[in-house]
């Protein structure tokens, strides 16, 4: 117990000498990662040894929604599994986040993250992590060092990086970045084992990425599962002091594969908690309520276009992506379009406050045959109490058209209030 209790004291003192407020090339979890996409390339730095921060985030939310459908009864064991959970007005399952960033040598830094309480997991697990190599001193001093000064290397099973909207979403307790509580409808979110190089130079983004497809690691069932492809290619540039404008366009593509995820990777769960679900229904396996996950469980295409145009207080985050692809047993390839578009002003002392609005719209055919249209709109708004406390509020409407009369989500909707309360550091 004596050994036990010094190597505890002994790595507690370590981490806090280590503990740094700061990393050179990444995104602060606090208020002043707003707007960050792709971390900041800034190779000007220096290495003096390995400093470790510690970070976590918390979010809880409080959730007064109302839902409604029209559909037909369908009994299996004598249970309506088109009948509609009862929901009422609580709180949520309270969400944490553990973080380790690490400066590993000069211009290579270590990620990861670790969901200690999930909807869909409520034990801890690892999300996943990287190492981002932004120098290669560590093979020779000033190793390619012209290059290096506009290339980053990202390698590790990993958060991928298609398209923008996953770096305003809600990463389980992570919710300081999103304006707004839910994240858009169709979820393009997925972890996989791969690497990713970029080249960022005067305002120019390029990326190129792959993958193994798997978001499960595993050497069985080979050759079921082809590598992903990603590309990505941009401009981001703060004009002046009041105009910033940003616009890229990424592709994902998977040849084949035992079970894409791309749609359906979101281990952490729906922020709308038993939303359009049936009597039976449990937060941990039905933790995709509110969500649209079109079901392309063998080949998949998406193409996702983000403008962002920020002037002054007011910001404009926008959303045009098309997908296609086909499960296992079809023979005929299916789309979808998505659309999205929010409108905030920041505004009071250190832009603190802020009001906004999203719209987003899913359409596309179901396996079933189904035409569907899936339209949300949120109004709402948050208070930085301080830079890594915030509170926020929202309105949610969200309509199901076009639906079978036997599918639960037929003439569906629901609407109402969720308030959350967000921890980041």
């Amino acid at each position: 117990m004596k050994s036990i209790l010094i190597s505890a004291f002994a790595l507690i003192g370590a981490i806090t000498i280590g503990q740094a407020q700061q990393l050179p090339n990444w995104r602060p979890y606090d208020k002043n990662g707003l707007n960050m996409f792709e971390p900041p390339k800034d190779t000007a730095t220096t290495f003096k040894d390995v400093r470790v921060k510690v970070g976590g985030a918390f979010a809880l939310q409080y959730q007064a929604l109302d839902h409604e459908n029209n559909a037909t009864p369908v009994l299996v064991n004598n249970v309506n599994t088109t009948e509609l959970i009862a929901i009422g007005n609580n709180f949520n399952l309270a969400t944490a986040n553990l973080d380790l960033d690490v400066e590993l040598y000069d211009g290579i830094n270590l990620h990861l993250r670790t969901y200690l309480s999930s909807r869909h997991h409520p034990e801890p697990y690892v999300k996943g992590g990287y190492i981002q190599i932004d120098k290669l001193n560590f093979i020779r001093q000033g190793f390619l060092e012209e290059t290096m000064k506009y290339m980053t290397i990202k390698i590790g099973h990993m958060e991928n990086n298609y398209g923008d909207a996953h770096f305003r979403r809600s990463d389980n307790a992570l919710a300081l970045y999103n304006p707004f509580v839910g994240n858009y409808i169709m979820d393009a979110f997925t972890t996989e084992v791969g690497a990713e190089v970029y080249y960022q130079r005067n305002g120019w983004l390029a990326m190129v990425g792959a993958t193994n497809g798997k978001l499960n690691q595993g050497t069985n069932n080979p050759g079921k599962t082809s590598p992903s492809t990603m590309l990505k290619l941009g401009y981001d540039k703060q004009i002046n002091d009041d105009f910033r404008f940003r616009l890229t366009g990424s592709l994902y593509h998977t040849a084949h594969s035992q079970r894409t995820y791309l749609y359906g990777g979101d281990r952490a769960g729906s922020r709308y908690y038993f939303v359009m679900e049936n009597t039976t229904a449990t937060s941990k396996d039905n933790y995709s309520s509110g969500l649209i996950v079109p079901g392309f469980t063998n080949e998949l295409t998406a193409i996702m276009i983000n403008p962002f145009i920020r002037y002054k207080g007011i910001e404009f985050f926008g959303l045009v992506e098309k997908t296609s692809g086909k499960a296992t047993a079809e023979t005929d390839t299916r789309d979808f379009t998505q659309i999205g578009a929010e409108l905030l002003y920041r505004f009071g002392k250190n832009e603190n406050l802020y009001v906004g609005g999203r719209y987003n719209n899913v359409s596309g055919e179901t396996r079933a045959g189904e035409d569907v249209d899936v339209t949300r709109f949120n109004f709402g708004g948050g208070w930085f109490m301080t830079k890594n406390v915030l509170a926020k509020i929202e309105y949610v409407n969200q309509k199901y058209d076009g639906y079978n009369a036997n599918n639960i989500l037929h003439d569906g909707k629901f609407n109402g209030f969720v308030f959350e309360a967000v921890i980041s550091f």
